[in-house]
């Protein structure tokens, strides 16, 4: 039976193939940016980014989670009209939010920059950014709210158009200007950057208008203003703050690696260069395969809320044991191909080794980090936000600490950073666990979400190893090996699923 477009099924389909065509195009944007600007620009980017991330923190972050959630509960009730009124106030408040963030970002530019940022390069940069973060605050709300009311196919398809035109108009515009000096440079990314949000946002607050006009989208009252603002708050606060000292947490431990480096012995520049290919190259690379985590939060966080308040206890034990599921058939395979062939992919797309750096213990992390968002997702969605917030915060202090005190040994390096990442998505994922266990009452099916899919992606991890070389010695070029490897690797996984009674089928049967 063809699924309903309003459905748990359709919008993570949908959202999944989506998502996972934007990644690639992200990803192979992300091959070409670096041969374009180098590693040491590429570091000087990242650098910029986690102030992109703290602000949307502030602005915007907890605003789409409470657009979401209470979007999903008004429609359920039919109240059209209260869930059109939670989106207006939001924008409003995000305006709010933003005017004196960017005076103080104007004003104190330098000292931002020099200070903090620790690299004089990043001011054009920060500058630019302030259209960009408003542009993209107003793009979440609707998207969100169109997530909430479960209709995901136009920010779905907007989303994919903005990639397109974001990569279309970076690359043009390095490639029309280029060659300039480091701090121009990164100028000229955002610049793009805030071109492809201008297009996002104008469409989905025309969209949203358009919607909101039609007849059917008429029912319903308005809430009392203050019970409104009350309710957006009781959900923004605790996610938005999460996500400030998370991305707070981010930003410090992004300034901290090549400070760190430097104080073990790198010089600045290999500091940079190695900030660039790790978290620039590699960590990306291995969060391709991810796509789908966000999709299953997008859909299932707003069903979580709405059977929430319906108290459809049962519904939302099924739903996470299908979402954790997913996650282990999915990620673990996945990661076992990077640990595999990680290494060739990365040399052959960015030309430089050392994206294979470190990347065994990394795709351990991206596992835990996969099942700690899913189980972040289902505390949101069930009203413990403050629970999650909690626990990330936790996890992101031990990365942090990580950082600081085993990068500057000598000899560690970045192996500190590497330690902390799988250390605190670890922990992450155990404390999520146990608040969602203790909420919900759900029990850890430990064979079919853990012991099944492991052994099955190291059986398939081992023959490809052993595959890959011979591939290679017999003439085959490493990509032709690579997707040989990927489609025998598939069959292999599958069977040996299977076999031990783990049927991937039960994750399209509807409920």
């Amino acid at each position: 039976m063809k699924p309903r477009r309003s459905s748990v099924l359709y919008g993570t389909m949908l959202l999944t193939c989506t998502n996972i065509f934007s990644q690639m195009l992200g990803f192979f944007y992300r091959i070409v940016l670096s041969r374009l600007i180098g590693a040491e620009v590429m570091g000087l980017y990242q650098l910029v980014m986690p102030v992109y991330s703290v602000v949307m923190s502030i602005v915007s972050v907890g605003l789409t989670m409470a657009v979401s959630n209470l979007a999903s509960e008004y429609q359920a009730l039919d109240n059209w009209v209260a869930a059109r009124q939670v989106l207006v106030r939001c924008l409003c408040i995000l305006v709010t939010l933003f005017i004196p963030i960017a005076v103080i970002v104007v004003i104190f530019y330098d000292p931002i920059s020099v200070s903090f940022l620790g690299d004089a390069r990043t001011q054009l940069g920060l500058i630019i950014l302030l259209p960009c973060i408003v542009l993209t605050g107003v793009e979440n709300l609707c998207k969100h709210f169109f997530y909430g009311i479960g209709n995901v196919r136009p920010p779905a398809f907007i989303e994919l158009a903005e990639q397109v035109i974001r990569i279309v108009a970076v690359l043009g515009l390095l490639l029309i200007f280029l060659p300039q000096n480091p701090e121009n440079t990164v100028g000229l990314i955002i610049t793009g950057m805030v071109v492809s949000e201008i297009f996002s946002a104008c469409t989905l607050v025309t969209l949203f208008r358009r919607r909101m006009a039609a007849p059917r989208y008429q029912s319903g009252r308005l809430i009392p203003r203050g019970n409104l603002y009350r309710r957006i708050a009781s959900i923004a606060l605790p996610v938005g703050g999460t996500a400030l000292l998370g991305n707070l947490m981010g930003t410090v431990n992004a300034v901290l690696i090549p400070k760190q480096l430097v104080y073990a012995g790198a010089d600045v520049s290999e500091a940079m260069s190695a900030f660039g290919v790790l978290c620039g190259m590699t960590i990306p690379m291995l969060f391709l395969p991810t796509a789908f985590i966000g999709a299953i939060n997008l859909v299932l966080v707003p069903k979580f809320a709405e059977s929430a308040a319906l108290g459809q206890k049962d519904l939302i034990t099924n739903r996470v044991c299908k979402a954790m599921l997913a996650t282990s058939v999915l990620i673990l395979p996945a990661m076992a191909f990077m640990i595999v062939l990680g290494p060739t992919i990365g040399e052959a797309l960015f030309r430089d080794a050392r994206v294979g750096m470190y990347i065994a213990p990394l795709a351990v992390g991206v596992v835990f980090s996969c099942y700690q968002s899913i189980l972040g997702g289902v505390l949101n969605g069930v009203g413990r936000q403050q629970v999650a917030a909690v626990n990330a915060l936790v996890s992101g202090a031990l990365q942090l600490a990580c950082t600081f005190f085993l990068m500057r040994l000598p000899g560690v390096g970045l192996r500190g950073y590497v330690i902390g990442f799988v250390a605190s998505s670890i922990l992450g994922a155990l404390l999520n666990w146990w608040w969602v266990h203790r909420v919900t009452s759900v029990k850890m099916a430990f064979f079919q979400w853990g012991l099944a899919p492991t052994l099955a992606a190291v059986l398939m991890g081992l023959c490809v190893n052993l595959l890959f070389p011979v591939l290679l010695r017999s003439g085959m070029g490493g990509i032709p090996a690579v997707l040989c490897c990927i489609v025998f690797g598939c069959i292999l996984y599958l069977v040996a699923l299977l076999v031990q009674g783990v049927s991937p089928l039960k994750l399209f049967r509807k409920k």
